[in-house]
């Protein structure tokens, strides 16, 4: 396992681990990383430096570094409240279409076939495209569930 300091497009600095440099390499060619913070999907390695201990002192013990990280199943803060309710308001009230967001995103706005509230998965030039052609649009801050497994 190997850990990364990444940073969105934004700035957010956040870390993830990852089985091997090559998972990390083939996860980001694939377009399944995002921002912790913002979702931005365009996310890079950040600098760091490298942990190095000394042959004289032992390396700390995991159970002593895992303390030091934040650990997911602390209580939810305000932002990961909203997040959750966000997701269930959109998951609740909108039909997911995935690949096919852009398709239909510009056949509701043509006229084509009746609007409804739609979410899904586009690419960022898609989305600028739909955004010049006058599709109304939001990007939201999280992935579908299926994109989390």
């Amino acid at each position: 396992m190997i850990r990364y300091a990444l940073k969105c497009e934004a700035g957010h600095g956040f870390d993830s681990w990852f089985q091997s440099a090559a998972a990390f390499d083939s996860l980001a060619r694939a377009g399944h990383l995002s921002c912790a913070v913002c979702g931005s999907g365009d996310v890079s390695k950040s600098l760091m430096a490298p942990r190095v201990t000394s042959g004289e002192s032992a390396p700390a013990a995991p159970e002593a570094a895992e303390k030091s990280v934040p650990v997911l199943s602390n209580p939810p803060g305000d932002v990961e409240k909203a997040l959750t309710a966000l997701r269930k308001k959109v998951e609740s009230t909108s039909d997911y279409v995935g690949k096919n967001f852009v398709r239909e995103a510009r056949d509701m706005h043509a006229g084509r076939i009746p609007e409804r509230a739609i979410y899904g998965e586009a690419r960022l030039d898609q989305a600028r495209a739909l955004v010049e052609e006058g599709v109304p649009l939001m990007p939201l801050p999280f992935r579908p569930k299926r994109q989390l497994s």
